[in-house]
């Protein structure tokens, strides 16, 4: 009888265990939920209501849509924008990761120093995204830069140019300075994906003749599937939410001539207005905001889908 009473109250503890376990996500869930689901559905919500500053007006079902798409000048400015980040992204993709591959490689290679060399890869990442725009803003001043002062003390004057201020270089200039503060994070990610690739296999090519760049190409590359995905899908989401550093160098109006606009910073510019005076539109800036999710989540959805087919085959 004694047996029978205490095997039950282990089956009642290993229940209410069961259920104390379920508990332990509720936070992370809370906080999810508050910071990332809220503010979608709400954004959604706002987009289908039209909006006279900060008051909520009438129904106008997807009317904010439509004059986002076909009323000038949101629909300039919206492709326009759109073009600009996967230029971003772009640049992001060969210069930032492959500097970042190259980077992680070499100190796979167990070169002397390599700690420091971690260390002072990653470092600008330790800095705020912002103090790193003004930093910038100040090297890459046309007359008291660093940048164009060096190119004038080694007789290049001719290159020398308001880089920030020329619509042909500005956008192209914030891309590679965001390669500078982010290739850190991305080389440790490639790094972890180097120490993963088994060394029996690597010597294992060595001897069937695979080394140098064919050794990466065949062998390295391959074996690091997972983290690459974990590197394109990270930057193709960071490139089309960029907003900080374009707006700490050149504004809320993407200068010069909306050379730099990017969709973050034309959600920010519709939404909330301008520091000229201009008035927001928060219903077209809401779906603006849907738009931009819509675009993240089903390119990031399409390619996960590509590598989940891909793993099975």
């Amino acid at each position: 009888m004694g047996k029978a009473n205490n095997e039950s109250l282990k089956i009642r503890g290993g229940t209410r265990n069961k259920w104390l376990v379920h508990l332990f996500p509720l936070p992370a869930v809370a906080i999810y939920t508050i910071f990332i689901v809220y503010p979608i559905l709400a954004a959604f919500t706002y987009s289908l209501f039209e909006w006279k500053g900060l008051m909520m007006g009438g129904f106008n079902q997807f009317d904010n849509y439509k004059r986002l798409f076909t009323q000038e000048p949101y629909n300039t400015m919206f492709w326009n924008a759109l073009s600009h980040n996967v230029y971003y992204f772009a640049i992001e993709m060969l210069v930032q990761n492959t500097i970042a591959f190259a980077l992680a490689y070499v100190i796979y290679k167990k070169i002397k120093g390599v700690s420091f060399f971690k260390i002072a890869y990653f470092l600008p990442r330790l800095l705020s995204i912002i103090v790193v725009g003004f930093l910038w803003k100040l090297i890459l001043n046309p007359n008291i830069g660093v940048l164009n002062a060096s190119l004038r003390a080694v007789g290049l004057d001719s290159w020398a140019t308001a880089w920030l201020g020329n619509p042909d270089t500005a956008l192209t200039a914030i891309a590679l300075i965001n390669s500078w503060f982010a290739v850190g994070f991305y080389m440790l990610i490639l790094l972890a994906g180097l120490q993963s690739i088994s060394v029996e296999v690597l010597e294992a090519a060595r001897l069937d003749g695979a080394t140098g760049f064919r050794l990466i190409r065949s062998v390295v590359l391959p074996m690091m599937f997972q983290p690459l995905v974990i590197v394109i899908v990270m930057t193709f989401i960071q490139s089309f939410e960029a907003f900080e550093l374009v707006f700490a160098m050149q504004g809320s109006m993407g200068e010069p001539y909306y050379s730099t606009d990017l969709l973050a910073v034309f959600f920010y510019r519709t939404a909330f207005g301008t520091s000229s005076g201009d008035a927001g539109s928060l219903g077209i800036g809401s779906a603006l905001a849907v738009v931009m999710f819509v675009i993240i989540a089903t390119i990031s959805a399409l390619f996960m889908r590509y590598v989940n087919k891909r793993d099975q085959t």
